[in-house]
């Protein structure tokens, strides 16, 4: 083999991958709950084969696929380099991503899709590091305007509309 070209397996490592292992299980247990919770989405016997079902049995199965194949990966040692086992990850990170899905989950229903999302996406932007706070709230006001209206126009489909949204409605031939 060259000298330039790395090759793209990892070496077996002796032992067991206990994170890459509970990463590789909850992976698994997730694609039990969508599994089950598919199994409960209530067919109307208009459909033959193919019904609303079909895309989240394919996630469901996909996700247990992939589950299976890295709790192997995990049990002969783990799929992470060296290096990435030395990493750690950073609290405050964290901390600023669990703030934005739990923004994003208590203003969802009373404030809206949109400035959810703006929220959700200007404290993900902080927890990667930006300082542009206000350039991040506009490109996340962007996406979150395109993907409701995407929704609500395109595929009538209202993934919560709220104050803005209404406002924005009521505007005639805006959209």
């Amino acid at each position: 083999m060259p000298e330039n070209v790395v090759e793209a397996r990892l070496p077996p490592r002796a032992g067991v991958g206990k994170s890459e292992l509970a990463l590789s299980l909850g992976l698994l247990a997730l694609s039990g709950l969508v599994l089950w919770q598919t199994l409960e989405i209530p067919v109307s016997p208009i459909y033959a084969r193919v019904g609303p079902t079909i895309i989240p049995m394919m996630t469901a199965l996909g996700l247990c696929a992939l589950s299976l194949a890295l709790i192997v990966m995990a049990l002969r040692g783990g799929w992470q380099t060296d290096e990435e086992r030395a990493y750690r990850a950073d609290p405050k990170a964290l901390a600023w991503l669990a703030a934005g899905l739990l923004a994003n989950i208590l203003l969802i229903g009373s404030a809206g899709f949109t400035i959810a999302s703006v929220v959700m996406f200007t404290l993900a932007s902080k927890a990667f590091g930006s300082t542009r706070l206000a350039r991040d709230a506009g490109i996340g006001f962007a996406f979150a305007l395109a993907s409701y209206f995407g929704f609500a126009k395109a595929l009538g489909i209202n993934i919560g509309a709220g104050v803005l949204e209404r406002a924005l409605e009521a505007v005639p031939g805006l959209f």
